[in-house]
């Protein structure tokens, strides 16, 4: 994470630099200023522009923020930037005397709650924390999947699961993988697959979608793909969806899409992750070549790239070593696609 801190007095500017050097360790921080009058070797660098444009910039760097001043000048300056709570950067407020810190924005799955109970540790300021389930010591759904990096299918039900957990009514969770940590004395295990309906399901599977008040989905699925040059976004969009049907998955639970490096520059793959926001992973040859196992194995694939197959070992080089063939290689129209499963758990412990 990386926090943008700014300030408006030399005396805000001062712990503004104590928050830093006590960050230094755990993320990159950059000092911003308004203030004029500050030493040179303070590291700070002199806003110009407004406060909200300067505010929108750090969110579309997904920066965390910080303000050493009033409440109001921070709700008036990230104004214009707010959208969604799944997206909006963890905003925070600190008074110049660094007496409290409080989390104004995307306290939970941003993460901005957590951020300011560091703070507060480590300048002896008090944590101001106002969302229900942290106040009442409850199971938060959003804090659970942003520590285990999975995706929210449908926030409606963070607000669902809350609620029941805030009215004392039992809500249950099913997990599809492994688990560790100790579960929270609020919350009701049941076996996966769920027989009915539960509260939460973690799973990466679209029929779970219909069983749970709240889904949350496992990052953890690599697409292979190669392809013929010119192969266009519809045509590869089209082959994906079949096979991400056939294994009956989500599209937010994949993780990248992998080839070989010889199309890093695939124009329609190019587009296929900008279209679904996935990283873009690729290997040389003799990399894919290296990766261990039984793969569909073609001559003129080699021929033409290096390497006898290209979906299914770069699915697995993406993998790792734990990494599991899901769907085996499928070929349509130019097209090859492979699915692989990186091995996955979740825990209920903080760290």
């Amino acid at each position: 994470m990386k926090i943008s801190i700014i300030s408006f007095t030399e005396k805000g500017a001062a712990l503004a630099r104590t928050i830093r050097n006590s960050l230094a360790r755990e993320m990159e921080t950059v000092l911003f200023t308004k203030h004029r009058a500050l030493p040179d070797d303070w590291e700070a660098v002199y806003v110009e522009e407004s406060l909200s444009r300067w505010a929108g910039e750090r969110f579309r760097e997904h920066s965390a923020l910080l303000f050493i001043g009033a409440c109001g000048i921070a709700v008036r300056a990230i104004a214009p930037s707010v959208r969604d709570k799944l997206e909006d950067s963890p905003v925070l407020v600190m008074d110049e005397e660094g007496r409290f810190v409080i989390p104004l924005l995307s306290g939970h799955f941003g993460g901005a709650n957590g951020l300011a109970e560091r703070i507060a540790e480590k300048t002896g300021a008090v944590a101001v924390i106002t969302t229900a389930t942290d106040v009442n010591g409850l199971f938060a759904a959003d804090v659970f999947a942003r520590r285990n990096r999975l995706a929210v299918c449908n926030r409606s039900g963070i607000a669902a699961v809350s609620s029941a957990l805030l009215a004392g009514k039992p809500v249950t969770m099913a997990i599809a993988g492994s688990c560790t940590g100790s579960w929270p004395k609020e919350l009701t295990p049941v076996p996966y697959p769920v027989n009915g309906r539960a509260s939460v399901i973690v799973s990466p599977f679209a029929a779970d979608a219909e069983k749970a008040d709240l889904q949350l989905c496992p990052r953890a699925y690599v697409l292979g793909i190669g392809c013929r040059r010119g192969k266009s976004f519809p045509e590869i969009e089209k082959a994906v969806e079949k096979q991400m049907k056939k294994a009956g998955l989500r599209w937010e639970s994949l993780a990248a899409v992998a080839s070989v490096d010889r199309k890093k520059d695939e124009q329609g793959l190019l587009e296929f992750v900008e279209k679904h926001g996935l990283p873009f992973l690729t290997f040389s040859a003799d990399r894919l070549k290296a990766v261990g196992g039984g793969f569909a194995s073609s001559a003129f694939v080699e021929e033409q790239v290096g390497v006898d197959n290209v979906c299914e070992r770069a699915a697995m080089a993406a993998c790792g070593e734990d990494g599991k063939l899901l769907v085996e290689k499928y070929a349509e129209n130019g097209i090859t696609v492979a699915i692989a499963q990186k091995k996955w758990s979740v825990s209920f412990d903080e760290t």
